[in-house]
């Protein structure tokens, strides 16, 4: 099957936090999503092999992205550490949950777990770090 490669997430400016670390890192997660999103076939058997390839190393991306994230804001004596750590231990969770149901071999949506990242990470990169890295950027111009 020959289908044209397309993103689900557009990286732009309106993304970016001003910290170059955090940005090119963000600008990988995007692109792991899109990769996932031009992986939805419709074909179950493929898309199963597809997820069980690369789902561990997205995960291993994700918590060094959060552990780096983290690492900055406790640097930065930043007051809204505490929220922003729950809100990424709450997605490792769901995350992790989507993994152990797949590996149990219980129905998988490679289209709807898509959604959800694209979804979560969209708003928490535009909002939450945006808001938190950019105030500290800013600071250190």
């Amino acid at each position: 099957m020959n289908r044209e490669v397309s993103e689900l997430i557009t990286w732009s400016d309106r993304f970016s936090c001003g910290i170059k670390l955090i940005d090119d890192q963000h600008k990988a997660l995007v692109a792991l999503v899109n990769d996932m999103f031009n992986h939805v076939t419709g074909d179950e058997k493929q898309e199963y092999e597809y997820f069980n390839k690369v789902i561990l190393e997205v995960f291993k991306y994700v918590k060094i992205h959060f552990a780096i994230e983290e690492k900055i804001m406790l640097m930065a004596k930043m007051p809204d550490y505490a929220r922003h750590k729950r809100a990424h231990n709450q997605f490792i969770l769901t995350v992790i949950e989507n993994i152990n149901n797949f590996q149990a071999g219980k129905r998988f949506n490679l289209f709807g777990f898509t959604k959800y990242l694209k979804d979560w990470i969209l708003s928490h990169i535009a909002l939450v770090d945006k808001q938190c890295f950019g105030s500290l950027s800013r600071v250190n111009e």
